[in-house]
């Protein structure tokens, strides 16, 4: 078997081993979204289902809908499950993100956009730290995301933040603060999950505008995970963390980064789904990438 054949194997085996692994995991985390969140935008549009274990966000001509989560976190792993609009969903966006709030505020995006029925979502991710955002990476995925749910997961230490899919990670971004790159480390996040409209950019550049008579546009949501995060309490009080996703109890997901194995998944991502990434924009960047880029490693 040629190495490149053998490669590809041993990748499409890990993502098969994580997927299973995030499916067993879900299995036991099936609480109220009412405990968590509140919603705060939109109201009428948010319905919520199975004594609140599900929640439907719906976007019609008059609003969309936003869920914010009760408590403020410094650090974490956020699990959300997601079943995105299926059909036509052109010119809509579904999120669920983290974000402090503040001009100089720090943010980390999952934003679905949607598109004419039958063609794929497009996964447009950012991460701002200290105000600044234009971190965009966009990427195809290898599953139709309307027809089950799946599971987005934000892990968010000191040392880095990893996207996944189903566990799978699809994005790095490490504290490079030592090369004078922000990085958050300082500012609570709430958690928040939500559907609106952005036709002016969500398909095609714009080009393609939402369609209301196929409304309303509806995105469900379940199985809430922050049980591996630290509870913010307020300046001066004690933060309250808990949880561990890892294997060996003398790990932690406060210190987790990528081991070789997850590289092996991440690049076997990136090689296949990569749809843009900021740092290979040349006519965005003429004069040379943001520092970040720039980095060894330190932009994926």
């Amino acid at each position: 078997m040629q190495s490149g054949s053998l490669w590809c194997l041993v990748a499409a085996l890990a993502v098969a081993v994580a997927v299973s692994a995030t499916r067993a995991a879900a299995a036991v985390v099936d609480r109220s979204f009412h405990r968590d969140f509140d919603a705060v935008w939109g109201r009428r549009n948010a319905r919520f289902l199975e004594e609140g274990r599900v929640v439907e966000l719906s976007l019609d001509e008059r609003t969309g809908s936003r869920l914010q989560s009760k408590d403020r976190y410094l650090f974490g792993r956020f699990d959300l499950d997601i079943r995105l609009v299926a059909g036509e969903s052109a010119g809509t966006i579904t999120s669920f993100y983290i974000c402090t709030g503040g001009a100089r505020h720090d943010e980390v995006d999952f934003e679905f956009l949607g598109n004419v029925s039958g063609e794929p979502y497009l996964l447009h991710t950012n991460i701002f730290s200290d105000g600044k955002g234009e971190r965009e990476q966009q990427f195809m995925l290898w599953f139709d995301p309307t027809a089950d749910f799946h599971t987005y997961s934000i892990l968010w230490n000191p040392l880095n933040i990893i996207l996944y899919i189903d566990g799978v990670p699809i994005r790095v971004f490490r504290n490079n603060e030592a090369y004078g790159v922000p990085f958050p480390t300082r500012q609570p996040v709430h958690v928040f999950a939500s559907i609106w409209n952005a036709e002016e950019w969500a398909t095609q550049g714009g080009r393609v505008k939402t369609n209301w008579s196929e409304a309303p546009f509806v995105a469900a949501y379940r199985r809430y995970d922050a049980s591996s995060t630290c509870v913010w309490r307020g300046s001066g009080s004690t933060t309250r963390c808990g949880g561990n996703h890892l294997p060996s109890s003398a790990s932690s997901w406060m210190t987790q980064k990528l081991d070789w194995w997850s590289w092996m998944t991440l690049n076997w991502v990136r090689m296949n789904y990569l749809a843009y990434d900021y740092c290979d924009d040349r006519r965005r960047y003429p004069h040379g990438f943001p520092t970040e880029c720039t980095i060894p490693i330190g932009r994926i």
